[in-house]
């Protein structure tokens, strides 16, 4: 059974060729939301200290106005929000919106597991994460996307590409929170690059005390072999297996 109970694949994926972002306002919350979300957050940076309160691009819904065109509603909110899912209906709650990247190897694709300290420890899935608030004046687009899963790429593996080498894989929607993750596929490299990248990165980021984002990095090249590194991301099975049927 997933997450939705419905017996339906924990995410759809969204046929979409060109991506358009409107910004809101953040959505109202009451007082009492309010005081439950601080004391949340506070309960979350009692169990672990480093976390940070950074911002995000949270998804207030989408439209589909003509085939592979997708508008997507969105608002500026930080990490601590996140526990407006457990006080709200799902179908209330903000959606994240997230970036990930497909990294070919000869031993399949690159995944990890989140260190920790990170919002997801313990947790397998592509390299990526949250994507941030452009600055001021900038604009929400592809091209602000891609920015982000290269930047991603660099800070969990250690592995620097030019963001424009970056190619739209896939668009899913969370079918419970609305969630938007757009995945990018880049070109193949060498797997023992990768590792040694990664072990580099572990290095260099444990001697200033704060240890790498993903804690361990696998290759996979199906659902089952993600299946058997322990749970992972909900799009990770689906996301794999159109990967698979890509060639």
């Amino acid at each position: 059974m997933t997450a939705s109970g419905s017996g339906a694949p924990p995410v759809e994926f969204l046929d979409v060729r060109r991506i358009g972002f409107v910004e809101h306002p953040p959505p109202v919350l009451t007082p009492w939301e309010r005081r439950e979300v601080d004391r949340l957050w506070e309960g979350t940076k009692t169990g672990s200290p480093t976390t940070f309160d950074g911002p995000l691009v949270a998804s207030l819904g989408i439209e589909l106005p003509s085939p592979g065109v997708l508008v997507a509603r969105w608002a500026r909110l930080s990490y601590r929000y996140r526990a407006l899912r457990v006080l709200r209906p799902s179908e209330d709650v903000p959606g994240s919106v997230f970036v990930t990247v497909l990294l070919p190897t000869e031993r399949g694709l690159v995944v990890g597991r989140g260190a920790p300290t990170t919002a997801a420890p313990g947790r397998w899935t592509l390299p990526g994460g949250s994507v941030e608030p452009p600055a001021d004046g900038q604009p929400l687009d592809g091209d602000a996307l891609r920015r982000d899963a290269a930047r991603e790429l660099a800070e969990e593996l250690g592995f620097r590409i030019a963001d424009a080498e970056l190619r739209l894989f896939a668009v899913t929607r969370g079918r419970r929170f609305g969630s938007l993750g757009f995945h990018f596929r880049a070109q193949p490299v060498a797997s023992a690059l990768v590792l040694r990248r990664h072990a580099g990165l572990v290095t260099l980021e444990t001697g200033h005390g704060a240890g790498p984002e993903l804690d361990e990095i696998a290759f996979v090249s199906s659902p089952a072999e993600a299946g058997r590194l322990g749970p992972g991301a909900d799009y990770l099975p689906q996301v794999l297996r159109r990967y698979g049927d890509a060639g």
